[in-house]
């Protein structure tokens, strides 16, 4: 039987999972090298021997992870025959191999030029043939790494960080790459490549907790390779569904809660032992290097700070601390590590897991002054505080974290876990509070604004309870947790009303006005949309949202100090009359770039506006507003936009185009529709499913137009087709705002009826809303909904 069908009939088998399943693969894979290899030599092994090395010498071989072999000879003469007759069958059968055919000697002299090659070395394992030809290699390679000749740990530890900065937290990211990213199964290996040359650090390393989370990490991963059908190690959203199903978990966020778990285990062991090993090449004696995450110097930290000082670079307990009697001990020591950038010693947490209280209620100011002290330290106040929840320590002090512990959002337009948002948010508040008068309302509402996800129904409404009921035993006043309820409520506002509404239209920041009530509130949500945007992902906060909030609150500001009128923008400059007299006179569209504005202008006719989102879109400009007006039959559009792909087409080629459509010369919906199939196939891998295409119809938001938002997927020439079907149902589009939230987009139009009021007869809203449904429906082959 082939490899290939061995392996498939272990992939079949729904008991083999994790450990179970590498065991019985990498049996299976010995079994057969070694058949090749006997035919091979002819049942003559002498001087020569098929080794394993990396994963495969672990016996770790997920289901479509490659071989790595090595044939080691003692100066067999006939060796790349053999070689050929073991080399040529694996690739017949299609599995990915690694190989390569050296002398003991040649083997090693390579491990002392390659890390690569010294670090497989560390598990090679003889599958079959001579083992006095392999033994010199095996204890060799293991005898040098021990001795470090040469030095690689440096070089490893460097590679250790790039890796973490370029592949992000298994514990907090949305999609986690299982082996790659920090806490990843390629941390566990680095971690005993350095257990090997420093043994000394095993007594620091919990190896009982490092296995166990590597067995998860490793069940995911096998479960992972089997529903993809390849070698797959980035746990997608839309993989996750399925993967939970065939582990058993009740769902994906089971099976994400115990993937981070697991992760926050090995970066918490591995990041202990390098911070270990860093401290110990900087003794006296040692080349200095410097590394992250250690500063300062041994000794008190403060008179202010009873009980705590530094200790080789790390934030620890005296003798004098009241470990089970001060309850702000746990939070004074994490709020020390974080204003020195020191790490905190885990003798000091353990010994506060087991015999620190829980906070008296209500707390009294200073402990709660702690806090906000802990929360002020901003960036490194994430790593000080996570340090306390590895002990469950935060927790201790607010209960209601543990609803929100690893737990993931399953949105792809947030990258972390609402654990670690809620703490990225309140480092990010940190950064910008000194714009605000009460700081400290301002670090608490960043760090429990999204508290209520952990919760039953919408987060918004069960943060408020949450949050009053915190506020409360926090010992704020009753003014403050008002304060506090208020921006979890209102925590959305800014950011949807300024992407989705017309910021020109007085109704606007009117409504912004009356219900965030007074400045210092506005200057508390201005600061907290800002963190929060940041901490989610790159997709929830640029220059662009940056800038639309901006003015948003400067008009809400002067409605609130007591201006009774707004500014308006002129539009009608003297450069862009005379382009419409142009326009006017020749019949031809012109259209140019500046930044990111795109302004049109052309002669007014039917379905323009569609014609010219659909122009925009084909050659890749995702539309962000929309404005629209003109006079006596010259048309002015302008839009924000931004290329999808980087790079901005050429103002006349979009003008060329433009002209095409109107004349008839370009098919643009069959131009669009083919465009947005081969987009969609590239994003589908990001998308856990179909998002479901909504319409609502808002008369309240304008005194002068109605509201028409559509929720429909972010697919090419999308807003095209929305522009197309309003034109198809008499509606003028005033304007327009377009709101990206992960693989979903929400198009907010201002639009009025041809007779220039607007939309109010229920009939006709309610066919304007089907014609839309059915419209991005029909269209992106997508469900609609009412």
């Amino acid at each position: 039987m082939s490899l290939r069908d061995r392996r498939q009939a272990l992939i079949d088998r729904p008991d083999l999972q994790g450990d179970a399943f590498c065991r019985a693969y990498t049996a299976v894979a010995d079994s057969w090298l070694t058949e090749l290899f006997d035919t091979a030599t002819d049942g003559d092994p002498r001087g020569i021997a098929l080794v394993a090395v990396g994963g495969y010498g672990r016996k770790e071989l997920s289901p479509y992870s490659d071989l790595d072999v090595l044939l080691v000879h003692r100066g067999r003469r006939d060796v790349s025959a053999l070689a050929d007759r073991i080399w040529y069958p694996v690739w017949d059968e299609g599995i990915s191999l690694d190989h390569s055919v050296r002398s003991p000697n040649e083997a090693l002299d390579l491990a002392g030029e390659d890390l690569r090659v010294a670090l497989g070395l560390l598990d090679a394992r003889v599958v079959c043939g001579d083992p006095k030809a392999a033994e010199p290699l095996v204890s060799g390679a293991r005898e040098r790494w021990a001795r470090q000749k040469p030095p690689w740990l440096d070089v490893l530890a460097d590679l250790v960080v790039e890796r973490h900065a370029s592949h992000g937290d298994v514990a907090f990211l949305l999609e986690p790459d299982l082996k790659e990213a920090h806490g990843g199964l390629r941390d566990v290996a680095a971690l005993a490549a350095l257990v090997g040359a420093v043994p000394s650090l095993a007594d620091y390393v919990d190896t009982t907790a490092i296995d166990d989370a590597r067995s998860v990490l490793t069940r995911v991963r096998v479960a992972l390779h089997r529903r993809a059908g390849r070698a797959l190690d980035k746990l997608l959203l839309q993989s996750q569904d399925e993967v939970a199903a065939a582990l058993g978990e009740a769902d994906s966020d089971g099976l994400m809660a115990a993937v981070a778990g697991a992760g926050r285990t090995v970066s918490w062991e591995s990041d202990d032992a390098w911070r270990r090993q860093g401290s110990r090449s900087e003794q006296p004696g040692r080349r200095r290097r410097r590394r992250s995450r250690t500063g300062g110097s041994d000794g008190q930290i403060g008179p202010s700070e009873p009980g705590l000082t530094v200790v080789e670079g790390e934030v620890v307990l005296t003798d004098e601390a009241d470990v089970s009697g001060d309850a702000s001990l746990s939070l004074r020591l994490a709020a020390a590590a974080a204003e020195h950038s020191l790490p905190i010693s885990r003798d000091a947490l353990n010994l506060l897991g087991r015999k620190a209280p829980a906070p008296d209620s209500p707390w009294s100011v200073p402990l709660r002054s702690v806090l906000v002290r802990a929360l002020a330290a901003g960036p490194p106040a994430v790593l000080a505080l996570e340090a306390l929840e590895q002990r469950m320590l935060f927790s201790r002090y607010l209960p209601e974290w543990v609803a929100v512990r690893n737990k993931p959002q399953r949105n792809p337009y947030h990258r972390f876990t609402v654990d670690r948002h809620l703490l990225e948010t309140a480092a990010n508040a940190a950064t910008i509070a000194h714009r605000v008068e009460r700081q400290d309302l301002l670090l608490l509402g960043a760090l429990l604004h999204d508290i209520g996800k952990g919760f039953p129904g919408d987060h918004t409404e069960a943060g408020m309870e949450v949050v009053a009921s915190v506020g409360t035993r926090l010992g704020l006043a009753p003014a403050d947790v008002e304060t506090l309820v208020t921006m979890v409520r209102l925590h959305l506002l800014l950011p949807e009303v300024a992407t989705r509404r017309d910021l020109e239209d007085p109704a606007t920041a009117r409504r912004v006005a009356d219900e965030v009530g007074d400045p210092a509130t506005l200057d508390l949500l201005a600061a907290l949309v800002e963190a929060d945007g940041l901490a989610t992902g790159p997709s929830a906060w640029g220059p662009w949202k940056a800038g639309l909030v901006s003015d948003l609150v400067e008009r809400t500001g002067l409605l609130l100090a007591g201006e009774r009128s707004l500014p308006r923008s002129p539009w009608l400059t003297e450069e862009l009359q005379a382009v419409m007299e142009t326009v006017r006179s020749q019949g031809m569209p012109a259209l140019s770039i500046d930044g990111s504005v795109v302004t049109v202008v052309a002669p007014d006719r039917p379905g323009l506006l569609a014609d010219v989102t659909g122009v925009l879109a084909l050659h890749g400009l995702n539309v962000r507003s929309a404005d629209v007006t003109g006079e006596d039959g010259v048309a002015v559009e302008v839009f924000t936009a931004e290329p999808a792909r980087g790079r901005w087409p050429a103002a006349a080629r979009l003008a060329e185009d433009l002209a095409a459509v109107g004349a008839g010369r370009l098919a643009l919906d069959t131009r669009l529709a083919e465009k947005a199939h081969t987009y969609r196939n590239e994003r589908r891998s990001v998308a856990p499913q179909l998002v479901e295409a909504r319409v609502t119809v808002d008369n309240s938001a304008s005194e002068r137009a109605s509201v028409v938002e559509v929720r429909a997927e972010d697919v090419v020439g999308q807003l095209h087709r929305i522009t197309r079907a309003l034109g198809a149902n008499g509606l003028d589009v005033a304007s327009a705002r377009v709101s990206t939230f992960g693989p979903a987009v929400v198009d907010a139009f201002y639009v009025r009826t041809v007779g220039g009021g607007k939309l109010v007869d229920p009939r006709a809203i309610d066919a304007v809303a089907r014609s839309l449904r059915d419209a991005v429906a029909r269209d992106a082959g997508l469900p609609a909904t009412g």
